[in-house]
């Protein structure tokens, strides 16, 4: 993914994540803007030159209304090119579809038409791939390593699901390795008539209390899966190291959204240490939806009876609280470049969250220091 030649970028703190990135994911608590902040650091990148795609695996799945798309302009599984007025570079957007991304992995490591076709119909398969726990997980994992790999973009920002969701998110492609090594897995997939003996004689026990608790019906189509899996576990597991390995490289970047309220913070806090925990650094805080600031409120004389004058003070006072929650992680992270993005009144009301109020934020994000 060679970057856009003659592009431009712009100077600031959001600048020197983006020189060296290739992926940028987007992680924080519910409801502090981790669409709108992801949406605009894709439009700003963009805007600078480099060809980007933003994909969304979040379940609320509100990209689309970021970008100002209505019902009549769907964003699906493929990318969709965003018209962007004065970009020098390209935006495209998409949102994760599990079932889509887990079909076209079928196709790509089944030896036969056949086989693809025997799990594709299979019952367990067609409830795994749209429901499971853990499945979407790893299928988004798997749709940034494909746009990471796409030659049509040169960076990859992906907007997750809230903070403990993006661990699973994180952790997916790993667990998998581990259930396909796992021996029981390696019985039940076995084809010859000793693994099926092994089966008997190892697993019945298990299998029969499974089938009491699922259904006689339900226990064979998983087993008939696995077994239809055969051959396609190599390619999966080989997938899966290297979906790793694109989520720890060193072009990958981590950006952590929170607002300045306790709960954001805490769990801010927390994906920063899960990260820490796994060898990844966090590469940017933005803390979003602040109160402008007015200055100091020892600036304003409080024996005044001028009704703008108190509300001056309410809102630096307010301003002032929110530094003292956000003060802790900033203590903690004082080596790692913050944002702050203050409340505009574009991004106040959701009518506006359109393509223009994310320009704006974009802008705001590009250039602070």
């Amino acid at each position: 993914m060679a970057r856009t030649p003659g592009c431009t970028v712009t100077s600031g703190v959001l600048d020197s994540v983006l020189t060296t990135a290739r992926v940028v994911v987007v992680a924080g608590s519910g409801g502090v803007g981790k669409t709108t902040v992801s949406a605009a650091i894709a439009a700003q990148a963009a805007l600078d030159g480099r060809r980007v795609a933003v994909v969304t695996i979040d379940p609320a799945k509100r990209l689309a209304d970021a970008l100002g798309f209505g019902a009549g302009q769907p964003i699906g599984n493929d990318p969709v090119r965003i018209p962007l007025d004065g970009a020098h570079g390209e935006l495209w957007a998409l949102m994760l579809d599990t079932r889509s991304t887990f079909d076209a992995l079928v196709d790509r490591y089944s030896p036969s038409t056949d086989q693809a076709e025997r799990i594709r119909s299979n019952l367990f398969y067609r409830n795994i791939s749209g429901a499971l726990s853990g499945t979407q997980e790893y299928m988004a994992a798997e749709k940034l390593y494909e746009l990471h790999g796409d030659e049509r973009f040169d960076l990859v920002v992906v907007d997750t699901p809230p903070t403990r969701q993006a661990l699973d998110f994180l952790s997916a492609p790993a667990r998998l390795r581990r259930f396909i090594d796992h021996p029981l897995y390696r019985i039940v997939i076995a084809p010859s008539s000793l693994g099926l003996r092994a089966v008997n004689a190892v697993s019945q026990p298990v299998l029969r209390t499974i089938a009491r608790v699922v259904g006689a019906q339900a226990l064979d189509d998983a087993l008939a899966f696995f077994r239809a899996f055969q051959g396609l576990d190599a390619g999966f597991r080989e997938r899966a190291h290297d979906v790793d390995r694109v989520l720890h490289e060193a072009t990958t970047k981590y950006v952590v959204v929170t607002s300045a309220q306790a709960e954001p913070v805490a769990e801010a806090g927390f994906f920063i240490s899960e990260l820490e925990s796994q060898g990844v650094g966090t590469s940017l805080v933005v803390a979003n939806r602040l109160m402008p600031d007015f200055g100091s409120a020892d600036d304003v004389s409080y024996d005044s009876p001028d009704p703008l004058r108190e509300n001056l003070r309410e809102l630096t006072a307010e301003r002032h609280a929110e530094e003292l929650v956000l003060l802790p992680l900033r203590t903690r992270l004082a080596q790692t470049p913050w944002i702050s993005v203050e409340l505009v009144a574009e991004l106040l009301d959701e009518r506006h969250d359109t393509l223009a109020a994310i320009r704006r934020l974009g802008s705001v994000l590009g250039t602070s220091d």
